[in-house]
């Protein structure tokens, strides 16, 4: 007898939404994390010291963290570090909020540019989800983006502020695309949460509850239903018979042991901790783990190479107001015919840093010195500064990959990851091409000095591709429902299912591609019943 109509690892983006549209079809879902819960009343900007939780017990960063809920992550092998959070709301409760869709072309490179592999569904599948999703997260922006003319409900944009007004104007003068942000902000209050008031370090955390994380969208609509969560709870198998996948076997934090049986086990653990699930899960049919017959788990690994350009404008601006990555965007390079690279990028503008991460800055290039000058030299970067990202388009290649880590354990024995990735030389080309047209915007802008690095170390935030999506199990992990092939019972709904990267920001599509497999098992559920 079954605990569960499902089983749902993982309460960030993916499963909470999967969560939660199961239980609006009458599913009795548990969702299994192995974080905790969170208090946003103890979120780091509560604090006068929130930079430095920031970068201890709050990063984003895996492997530097150090949390009892963490598994261990070596990410050595890679310019790039893996960033994610485990608890219940997952990697939402850090990010930064930033919400574009994937266009039309993202799922047909194959068939448009002759590069990598379409996709086995299109956006025409998902937009109905998108709508869903963009409802549920309360996403913010304004209609009429013509790179996204099927955007249309949507709450006010976050204002721009003089910064953002400053950047807009220079986008103009080069006659380049930008919009603002499409933000998971709610601008005004509605269902019973608070409205933005621009505080500004969405990336600690949002004690306002502004900011729509998980917890406070699609996971608390799901409690309401028949969702149970299962915080500071470890998976540390997949329980299969017959063939089939009936269950997990977990560890609370007590380190009590347990099995919980269902009929669809859904993973949503990340593109990190998905295929780490599957690999060490191995009996005798899977030798080499769940859905890795054609050893695709773990490869393909796509994570957004990140260029930072920065600059140093002359007089005081609002850089320190308003949510830090949710101001502009342009994909005026989405494209970029006659460059020396293919595919292309996205223009992110941001507003500034917290000033103990500009004095930091500052004094690594050399421009903070002790003594009498020190705050003369402070005030010439605080609060003049604007930044822009260059989130470059990753393409699949079966040497980046996640493998697990048999000498490195967590808290309950169970092996940590090892992540292989290198940067491609269509890559670099893309990132020092659009680093270039960074520096020609902020000049138009005004800024007097430049500086700019990539790709940037903690930046992974963007993890997609490790079991991916198609309809040759040779060549893929799941099929277009997200079940994995030739296991039974197995789901995969989450960024590791993704089969290209597109350049944008994947939170919206994560959760839309979510919705969408949830109805196809709830569909799947009703047939087989």
């Amino acid at each position: 007898m079954s605990d569960f109509d499902a089983i749902v690892v993982g309460s960030g983006a993916a499963g909470s939404a999967a969560a939660w549209r199961l239980t609006t079809k009458g599913f009795k879902v548990a969702c299994i994390e192995r974080g905790p819960s969170m208090d946003p009343a103890a979120y780091p900007s509560t604090r006068t010291d929130w930079e430095v939780l920031k970068g201890t017990s709050m990063s984003p960063v895996a492997a530097t963290r150090g949390a009892e809920q963490d598994y261990p992550v070596d990410d050595l092998s890679s310019p790039i570090a893996v960033c994610n959070f485990n608890a219940v709301g997952g990697s939402t409760i850090l990010y930064s909020g930033h919400f574009p869709r994937f266009r039309p072309d993202d799922f047909r490179l194959a068939s448009t540019e002759g590069l990598a592999q379409d996709w086995p569904i299109s956006y025409a599948d998902l937009r109905p989800y998108f709508d869903i999703n963009e409802d549920m997260m309360s996403v913010a922006g304004l209609s009429g983006d013509p790179c996204y003319p099927d955007i249309e409900k949507l709450l006010p944009p976050v204002p721009l502020g003089e910064v953002g007004t400053r950047i807009a104007k220079a986008f103009n003068v080069k006659g380049w695309h930008w919009w603002p942000s499409y933000a998971a902000i709610s601008t005004r209050a509605q269902r019973g949460r608070s409205a933005c008031l621009n505080l500004g370090p969405c990336n600690t955390g949002c004690p306002q509850g502004a900011k729509s994380s998980v917890d406070n969208t699609y996971l608390k609509q799901a409690k309401e239903k028949s969702l149970i969560i299962f915080d500071e709870t470890t998976v540390s198998q997949l329980v299969v018979e017959n063939g089939r996948v009936t269950g997990v076997c977990v560890t609370r934090k007590d380190g009590s042991k347990m099995t919980l049986r269902s009929p669809r086990v859904i993973l949503a653990a990340s593109a990190i901790g998905t295929p780490r699930l599957l690999l060490q899960t191995r009996n005798e049919d899977h030798p080499r783990g769940l859905g890795n017959h054609s050893d695709q788990v773990g490869r393909n690994l796509m994570i957004h190479p990140l260029g930072y350009v920065e600059g140093i404008f002359p007089e005081l601006l609002d850089t320190d107001i308003g949510p830090q990555g949710c101001m502009i965007y342009s994909l005026e390079h989405y494209r970029s015919p006659g460059a020396d690279h293919r595919l292309g990028y996205m223009m992110h503008a941001l507003r500034g840093a917290g000033p103990l991460e500009t004095a930091r800055s500052a004094y690594g290039r050399r421009k903070l010195r002790f003594g009498a000058d020190l705050y003369n030299d402070f005030d010439a970067f605080w609060r003049k500064q604007a930044v822009m990202s260059i989130i470059c388009e990753d393409l699949p290649d079966p040497a980046n990959r996640v493998e697990l880590d048999l000498t490195r354990l967590d808290a309950f024995g169970d092996p940590g990851v090892r992540v292989s990735y290198a940067l491609s030389d269509n890559t670099r080309k893309m990132m020092t091409h659009g680093m270039s047209k960074a520096r020609e915007v902020l000049f138009a802008a005004g800024a007097q000095r430049i500086y700019a690095h990539g790709p940037v170390r903690n930046s992974g935030w963007h993890i997609m591709g490790t079991a991916r999506m198609g309809d040759d199990p040779k060549t893929s992990v799941v099929d277009r429902r997200g079940k994995v092939h030739r296991v039974d019972g197995l789901y995969v709904v989450d960024s590791s299912i993704f089969v290209t990267a597109s350049c944008v920001n994947p939170a919206n599509t994560i959760q839309a591609l979510a919705l969408y497999c949830a109805d196809a098992i709830a569909v799947e559920a009703v047939h087989v019943g």
